[in-house]
């Protein structure tokens, strides 16, 4: 099967958590959206319609045959199994689940640290608002999300080199892509908790050693990061 993948063309954003899956296991894709011609067309009236049989809100959103999916996690959750990304067992499937939620909630509040008041104003007219907000993520929500996961990854059986055991898992990626953002958002921070976050910083470099993945990180598929997504270096917010 050939995947469409539709977010948007200038960021890496939620829909590399969905692009890191599919580089990692070479599935055939295509980001719509990078279509100069057609793409932002195409990805539009699909936004737009909503008479479409289960409409997204909003990208990313992936066309598998005749479905179309929302939501990263919820994509994820599709396509694991289907890349071999996932457990086979129900409760491996849902585990894997509530890690990659727990992820959304992590993204989700990164991404409040530059806009705390609203996605609508531009950073500059809640700078204030976003230095008290990110103190507080680095402070207390930061070391949380990390402990967190390194737990989960120090917990492992014996063995186990990714988070849900010896096989790797979207969740691992993904982990990986916090990690990347993380150390270009909040570099200073980093320093201060990677030491005493072992596990999660080996989960990164074995992660960025997978042949596909480094393939694709080294590509110009890879966007870099910038200002206009989750991921954004403010140094004030960093102080």
């Amino acid at each position: 099967m050939r995947y469409e993948l539709y977010y948007w063309p200038g960021i890496q954003g939620r829909g590399e958590f969905v692009r890191l899956a599919l580089e990692d296991a070479g599935a055939d894709y295509v980001d719509v959206a990078r279509n100069e011609k057609t793409g932002m067309a195409a990805m539009t009236r699909l936004l737009e319609n909503r008479a479409v049989k289960h409409a997204p809100f909003a990208p990313p959103f992936l066309k598998a045959g005749n479905l179309i999916i929302a939501q990263s996690a919820n994509i994820l959750l599709y396509l694991g199994p289907r890349l071999g990304l996932a457990p086979k067992s129900d409760a491996g499937r849902l585990w894997a689940h509530q890690l990659q939620l727990t992820v959304a909630d992590w993204v989700a509040e990164l991404h409040d640290t530059h806009h705390p008041i609203s996605g609508a104003l531009y950073y500059e007219e809640q700078k204030r608002e976003a230095k008290r907000r990110a103190a507080d993520f680095r402070r207390e929500r930061l070391p949380k999300f990390l402990g967190y996961f390194n737990d989960v990854l120090k917990n492992n059986p014996k063995g186990s080199k990714y988070v849900l055991g010896k096989a790797v898992s979207y969740v691992d990626l993904s982990l990986f892509q916090m990690i990347e953002g993380l150390r270009y958002a909040f570099p200073r921070t980093m320093r201060e908790l990677e030491p005493t976050h072992r596990q999660m910083t080996e989960l990164h470099r074995r992660i960025s050693d997978r042949p596909r993945l480094s393939a694709y990180l080294s590509s110009p598929r890879r966007l870099p990061f910038n200002q206009e997504g989750i991921f954004r270096r403010y140094p004030e917010l960093d102080a």
